[in-house]
């Protein structure tokens, strides 16, 4: 055999890998970095579903002190710890966590000028359901959607590679897109486009995303070098301290502010961001202060704890070396500093990877439907309800998640679900509605999907405004409420972008695939 023959037997077995690794995890990835997208927003998205929260950052925020004499009259009595994270441009407010007497875990929202709790939202929102919709799929039996999100990571990464090596004008693929051509071409088009354009970013973030996991993913390592004692090695790498309570009641306290204040001197001037008090009201109390990373990429584990009582340092901690590469890749992959020019980079790329995923799946569908037509087959059908209501279908029920926000009041209650809970009802239902839409309605599915998304996306600009008196001329004429404006305008353009897809659709509108007797006992292909 030739060295051209094996070469070309080799890209033949990666086209093979890429097609069927496409196929068959493409809903996951959809899914995944369409949330993950979302989530580079996702507190600009918390003070659109939350309007209580939609306040100016005043220029001198209320102290840690002031505020913790708040959080003591919410926070109930024989807590283990409770913490603060103290406001900033992007979430304007303190934030109260702490368990209750159930040991659950609950979150307040506290006013930056007061240290006042506002009303409770009753909503997970962004950071409570997009984001770790992202990283667990809010899957959390056994780690579930941990190790699914982690399969999926790694068939990204085989997908990349694999792309790369079945196109050999991979560069000259860049430069051609041909909208008016039959839409597999386009597809393809647009696939490659969106592949070699976000190429780098793909990669990075997939691959950052594994290695943030690395403690699910890899514990074998972990557990090797450090004969199963995870104790011991959480310890060294991220810097836990921990004393037991005394059991006796505390005195007067030492200042907050001045621990905060002796923890910026300890970094040189770095801010502290997170303030947690363990064991509250015990004599044996202490303090962890967090440094702050909205000003530098790596999401550092600078820590310090002091004794409550007396405010004396009891122990401080800087990550190592091969952490400290970990959490520089951590933070290259959440975005939490403030870089406002690279977000909007972060979420135009992510959106790439959407279009990458859908416009494979389009280019898989269209090259095999006349053959599998022709066959009886119904394995075209099968994948494309699939990939209908993986791609348009969770469009759909995101929007839906945002129109019930709108809809339901403060305190809503239904069959004992409180208002987080049937705004996930509404996501996880209109999603499903979708699929069967999708499998029922051939041919139709897409185009009836994107109307829906462009009516769903004007429905839900239109309560905002409704709802709230958040209207597009205030919010931009407002600089604090920007983030409404721009949660509004990204509405307004999804629903323009949808409905001229729609009407491409109708346009070029084609019958659905001819009933077969044999076709539902043939294998798909």
């Amino acid at each position: 055999m030739s060295q051209s023959d094996r070469t070309q037997g080799f890209r033949e077995s990666m086209n093979w890998l890429h097609t069927w690794a496409g196929v068959v995890l493409g809903a996951l990835l959809f899914a995944i970095f369409w949330m993950g997208t979302l989530s580079v927003f996702d507190r600009e998205i918390d003070r659109w579903m939350m309007p209580d929260t939609r306040l100016a950052l005043p220029a001198a925020p209320a102290s840690f002190d002031a505020v913790a004499g708040r959080a003591k009259e919410i926070v109930p009595a024989g807590a283990d710890w409770w913490f603060l994270l103290s406001p900033d441009a992007r979430e304007p407010l303190f934030r109260l966590g702490y368990l209750d007497a159930e040991g659950a875990f609950l979150t307040r929202q506290l006013d930056p000028a007061s240290g006042a709790a506002l009303p409770d939202q009753g909503t997970l929102a962004g950071t409570g359901f997009i984001f770790p919709f992202h990283y667990s799929l809010h899957l959390s039996w056994n780690q579930l959607g941990y190790w699914l999100v982690g399969l999926a990571g790694m068939a990204m990464l085989v997908l990349l590679v694999s792309g790369v090596i079945i196109h050999r004008k991979i560069f000259a693929d860049f430069f051609t897109f041909r909208p008016d051509k039959k839409l597999p071409r386009s597809s393809l088009d647009l696939h490659n486009l969106t592949g070699v354009l976000g190429l780098p970013f793909h990669f990075v973030i997939t691959l950052s995303g594994l290695i943030i996991f690395f403690t699910i993913y890899f514990p074998t390592v972990i557990d090797t070098v450090y004969d199963d004692d995870r104790e011991t090695f959480f310890a060294e790498s991220f810097g836990g301290y921990q004393r037991t309570a005394a059991g006796r009641p505390a005195g007067h306290g030492a200042s907050l502010d001045a621990m905060a204040a002796q923890a910026s001197a300890l970094w040189d001037g770095g801010a502290p961001s997170f303030l947690r008090v363990w064991h509250p009201g015990d004599a044996a109390a202490y303090v962890e202060i967090r440094r702050s990373f909205a000003r530098q990429v790596t999401m550092n584990l600078d820590t310090v704890y002091f004794d409550a009582a007396d405010g004396a340092v009891l122990h401080s901690h800087t990550a190592k070396p091969v952490m400290t590469l970990q959490r520089f890749l951590s933070g290259l992959h959440f975005i939490q500093f403030e870089h406002w020019v690279l977000r909007w980079l972060y979420f135009l790329l992510g959106l790439s990877g959407c279009v990458m995923i859908a416009t494979g799946y389009l280019f898989w569908l269209e090259s095999r439907r006349k053959r599998h037509a022709a066959q009886g087959l119904a394995g075209v059908r099968l994948v494309e309800g699939l990939t209908v209501g993986a791609v348009t279908g969770i469009l759909i029920a995101t929007l839906a998640f945002f129109v019930a926000n709108r809809l339901l009041p403060l305190g809503a209650t239904f069959a004992g679900y409180e208002r987080a809970g049937l705004e996930i009802w509404a996501f996880y239902l209109v999603w499903l509605a979708t699929f069967a839409q999708a499998w029922l309605r051939p041919g139709r599915a897409w185009r009836e999907q994107c109307w829906a998304v462009a009516a769903l996306a004007l429905l839900a600009v239109t309560l905002n405004a409704a709802t709230t008196g958040d209207h597009l001329l205030r919010t931009l004429a407002t600089p604090h409420l920007w983030p409404v404006a721009g949660m509004d305008l990204l509405l307004l353009a999804g629903a323009a972008v949808a409905a001229l897809t729609a009407r491409r659709l109708g346009q070029r509108a084609r019958p659905a695939l001819p009933q077969t007797a044999g076709a539902a006992a043939r294998p798909a292909e």
